[in-house]
Order: structure tokens, then C-alpha cells, then sequence
């Protein structure tokens, strides 16, 4: 299936290069028998770096590559010829991933930019040959630096997705449905909660050669800032979304409670979420008469909201005029 294709967590041991040993050779040649020291430095360590690649969707290539290794410097050489630096190894990464330190899960590097490269584990520097060392008292030093030893840490990958509309609700609520229906992407479709367990894009096609990409995070529910539900891994996802639709069915019990809940778990989650542009929007319309839509019309007050049905197509082509307004930075 193509869902378990899309990896947006990795943990890996990344280890960086050791340097080269610095020289401690003598200048030797046909008229000096004795020269001074001439050794040069060793080479430093290879690094492991990060490199944004906006044609990568996901972190599955480094689902299996649980260890990352940088190779060594090599020594330095006579006549002050500097060691060969280590091969670096660089590791492409899709736009949005962030890196943790795997203990701390403190925030240590961001890719943001297509061909961003970042250091992620710097190699040893190479040891310094002996010809650092000769002074007046002391012209022919016969010992030089060692090469610092290479670092090894465990490094988390997290891929937050890039998307122009993110869709945001309980489990169930429809909102693999509606990606299926404006986009060509094949979510799988059931009648039970947490179909979804990783998130769908979909390229949503608007009036001619005009587009947005949608994003369908897995559903969220009640306690989803403190990660009931697996709900850490999926809010992250909404972070980078340019606005926010939020999905209630049509058959919720209270569908204005419904949604302040969703409100608050991202408020808790992080308050800058709610500083995006938001869109209310019940699904499954189909299943309310036109008596059940005046109460929650009232039930809603001045919250703007909008209706859907994936079933009839009510609704959807003016769902994506908004999202379209929303999107350009217009009044949803």
C-alpha cells in the first residue's frame, strides 16, 4: 500500500569521521641530510549532513539505514602535504524535516530550503604536523597532533509536511473521504475510527491550471497535546499548513463542542496554530434535513462554518473557493 511508503520518523546512530594524525617526517633530499621538520597536518574527519531535496516526500529511504558513518582523514605527508579530508556522507531529507537530539528531544536543526545542507555531526579536526612545533629552542620537534576522534550521537528525524491545507479532525470524520473526491490521491476509506494512521497529500486541482496541495492528517482526539492516540506524532503535521480546515460530521452529537475541542487540543499543543487562517466546515450534510441544519446553524452563532457532502458533491466546488481565498490570503 502506498501509506506505508510514507515514513515521517526515523532514529538514527550518525557517526562522524576521525581525523588524520599530523606528520612528523624530517625534510630529507639529496643535498640536505638533515633538514628540518616538514610534516604536514592530518585531514579532518568527514561530516554527516543534512541536504534538503524538494523532490523527497518522505523519510523512507532512511528507514533502514539505522547507522550513519563519515569516513576518516587520512595523515599528513612530507613536505608539508596536507592529509586528505574525510568523505562526507550526505544524507537527502524532504523539506520540513527537523532533527532532535535523541535524548534531550531538544530541536538542534531545521531543513527549510531545496539544497540546504547542514552539519549534522562534524568530523575530528586533523592533527597538526611537526612543523607547527620547531621554534628556536626546539628545531626539530619529532612529535606532532593526533587526529580528534570522530563523535557518535543518536539523531531523530521528524518530517513535518509541507502543505497549503490541512485537514483537521476526530477520527471518522470524513476527511479521507473528501480527499478522494477533490484530488487524485487514494486514501483508504473505511467505516471505522483511525483508518488513517499517516498522513495523505493530494494535489487538489482549481479552475483551470490553477492548484493547492491538501494534506489528510490522522484524526485527533481529546488529549492528543499530551499524545494520547499517537497525537504528538500527528500534530506536528499541521504546523507547516498555511490554513486550517477543520472537519465535523454532519452527525456529531454537539457539532460546535465538537469543534472547540479540536480548538483547544492545538491551542495546548501550540498556541501559534491558531493564528492561521481556519476554516469550520460539516461534512456528511447529506445526513441533515433542513429543520437539523437551521439548529446547528444557531447552535454555531456568528462561527462561520460551511456545508459538504462528499456523497452528492453539495458544497465542494464552494469549499474550494474558499480554501482558494484562504490560501491567496483572502477572507475565507
Amino acid at each position: 500500500m502506498a501509506s506505508e511508503n510514507f515514513v515521517d520518523y526515523v532514529k538514527l546512530c550518525c557517526r562522524s569521521g576521525k581525523g588524520g594524525p599530523g606528520s612528523t617526517h624530517m625534510h630529507r633530499d639529496r643535498t640536505t641530510a638533515k633538514g628540518g621538520p616538514d610534516g604536514g597536518d592530518g585531514g579532518r574527519g568527514g561530516h554527516v549532513i543534512l541536504r534538503g531535496n524538494a523532490q523527497m516526500w518522505t523519510l523512507l529511504h532512511l528507514k533502514y539505514r539505522k547507522h550513519i558513518s563519515a569516513g576518516h582523514g587520512e595523515s599528513g605527508g612530507a613536505n608539508r602535504r596536507h592529509g586528505a579530508d574525510g568523505q562526507d556522507e550526505f544524507l537527502d531529507v524532504p523539506i520540513g524535516t527537523v532533527v532532535r537530539d535523541a535524548d534531550t528531544r531538544e530541536v538542534v536543526g531545521e531543513i527549510t530550503e531545496d539544497g540546504q545542507e547542514w552539519v549534522m555531526v562534524p568530523g575530528g579536526r586533523g592533527g597538526l604536523g611537526n612543523d607547527h612545533f620547531k621554534s628556536s629552542t626546539n628545531q626539530t620537534p619529532r612529535y606532532a597532533q593526533p587526529g580528534e576522534d570522530g563523535t557518535e550521537l543518536w539523531r531523530i528525524l521528524e518530517l513535518k509536511l509541507l502543505a497549503d491545507v490541512g485537514l483537521v479532525g476526530f477520527p471518522n470524520a470524513g476527511k479521507s473521504t473528501l480527499l478522494s473526491v477533490v484530488s487524485a490521491a487514494k486514501p483508504e476509506i473505511a467505516d471505522y475510527p483511525f483508518t488513517t494512521l499517516r498522513p495523505n497529500l493530494g494535489m487538489v486541482s482549481y479552475r483551470g491550471d490553477r492548484s493547492f496541495v491538501m494534506a489528510d492528517i490522522p484524526g485527533i482526539i481529546e488529549g492528543a497535546h499530551e499524545g494520547r492516540g499517537l497525537g504528538l506524532r500527528f500534530l506536528r503535521h499541521i504546523e507547516r499548513n498555511s490554513v486550517l480546515l477543520f472537519l465535523v460530521p454532519g452527525d456529531a452529537d454537539d457539532i460546535a463542542e465538537s469543534y472547540h475541542i479540536l480548538l483547544a487540543e492545538l491551542e495546548q499543543y501550540n498556541p501559534e496554530l491558531l493564528e492561521k487562517d481556519r476554516i469550520l466546515t460539516i461534512s456528511k450534510c447529506d445526513l441533515l434535513d433542513a429543520e437539523l441544519r437551521e439548529e446547528v446553524t444557531a447552535s454555531l452563532g456568528d462561527l462561520k462554518h460551511h456545508y459538504f457532502s462528499a456523497v452528492t458533491g453539495e458544497g465542494v466546488d464552494r469549499l474550494k473557493d474558499q480554501l482558494w481565498l484562504a490560501i491567496q490570503g483572502g477572507a475565507a
